[in-house]
């Protein structure tokens, strides 16, 4: 038996998995840094803000500046701004000790961030002294409109942002299951995007066109609505991280918001790609919190299962959700839908211009449930909600493989993917 680490929540699960059924565990490559946990990781953040890429210098930007408004990611994303965001502040602080400095917190149409999310993510440094306004997407008046997306839908972006002296963003880069790759444009949309500009972006004709896939940026529609809408807000630098599985920084890009992210998802991309296989059973996780902290976000690691896992084959996911579905339309869509091919049907009619709210959260979590069985493995979430969505439930990990045992049979060839949303399956 082969004994294997799952990030589970704000912990780790330990699953045991025979070894005749194994075919692999598949992982990013490892990549080490020198130096103390600590001190390696701001040394690589300082590296790159004193490098970067097709751009002037942060501290440059910054001089005859009058006000600047940093983009943040969320709760539901990693970045670790412990460490980055008081690197930036310094770096701007000390160019420009005058400035007045907005923390953006990109919530795109998420909930907002709750104070003790702020506090867990900055520290209670910067939550008490620094100047933060959370995005709401659906507040007509904090918005501004810059024009129309290349997909046809209005460009609404925050009005602090848009009428900032400077503009600068901050995130993290990781494979994206339908933008190719996290970070860089997408601080701007959707990250303080209104609601509907992020719907036209979010159609079913975007979400469901082939190059919208994990780790592709080419001939992407999603990112392209993406890069103009950057453009458009005057995106001026961004500072993105690369994270291995414990959430360390591994690598830092800065510079500008095209050209920095690019070189950031390249490297990515070198470290995330594994080879494709055909599976009875994946077994596989969304990284633990933040990203499992809901159904909702969870579909990403299930993309991922999706592409290793036959034709009818079963994905054990295994995810806190300890904030339930978190989304009440997807929900309610999944849940009142009779099976997940009919939830397909009734999104295939709808026009780009009437996209729904978490529309293409069930409508990609829809596309796996017609060819998968899914066992959400969680004892943090009610099974009653789980079941509702036509997703099978677990308590425990044993439990799940028992019922993946059932239906395949003890010969059944199993793949392993620990973290889900860390690789990119070609």
């Amino acid at each position: 038996m082969s004994t294997i680490t799952i990030p589970y929540s704000h912990s780790n699960m330990q699953i045991t998995v025979p070894d005749e059924n194994i075919i692999g565990v598949f992982k990013p490559t490892e990549v080490s840094t020198s130096g103390s946990a600590a001190t390696s990781e701001a040394e690589l953040v300082r590296l790159a803000l004193d490098s970067p890429i097709e751009s002037e210098a942060l501290e440059d930007l910054v001089v005859g500046k009058k006000n600047v408004v940093v983009i943040t990611s969320d709760h539901t994303r990693p970045v670790p701004s412990k460490i980055t965001l008081p690197i930036l502040l310094e770096r701007i602080r000390r160019a420009n000790p005058a400035i007045d400095i907005t923390i953006l917190v990109a919530t795109g149409n998420h909930r907002a961030t709750t104070h003790q999310e702020l506090t867990d993510k900055f520290g209670e440094d910067i939550v008490n002294n620094e100047k933060i306004v959370i995005h709401d997407a659906f507040d007509d008046n904090s918005l501004v409109e810059l024009g129309i997306l290349p997909s046809g839908g209005k460009c609404f972006i925050n009005k602090l942002a848009v009428e900032a002296d400077l503009l600068i963003a901050e995130g993290f880069i990781e494979p994206h299951f339908f933008a190719g790759f996290s970070g860089g444009r997408k601080s701007v949309l959707p990250g303080i995007a209104g609601a509907e500009t992020v719907l036209a972006n979010h159609c079913v004709e975007f979400i469901s066109d082939p190059n919208s896939r994990t780790g592709n940026l080419e001939n992407n529609l999603l990112h392209q609505d993406m890069l103009w809408a950057a453009k458009k807000a005057n995106l001026a630098f961004i500072m993105n991280v690369i994270l291995d599985e414990d959430k360390r920084i591994i690598k830092a890009v800065a510079g500008h918001y095209e050209q920095a992210h690019y070189a950031g998802c390249e490297f990515t991309r070198s470290i995330s790609e594994i080879k494709k296989c055909q599976a009875d059973i994946v077994i596989t996780s969304n990284g633990g919190y933040p990203l499992d902290q809901n159904i909702y976000q969870a579909v990403k690691g299930m993309t991922t299962a999706e592409g290793m896992c036959k034709t009818g084959g079963t994905i054990i996911m295994i995810a806190g959700c300890e904030d339930g579905h978190g989304g009440e339309s997807f929900f309610k869509t999944m849940a009142q839908a009779k099976s997940p091919q009919l939830v397909l049907d009734d999104v295939n009619k709808i026009k780009r211009n009437q996209t729904r709210t978490d529309q293409w959260q069930y409508q990609i979590l829809a596309r796996v449930l017609t060819k998968h069985n899914v066992i959400l493995v969680t004892d943090l979430c009610e099974a009653s909600t789980i079941k509702a969505m036509h997703l099978g439930h677990a308590s425990t990990f044993d439990q799940a493989l028992s019922q993946a045992f059932s239906a395949h049979g003890k010969d059944a060839r199993i793949a392993v993917i620990p973290d889900g949303v860390s690789v990119i399956v070609e």
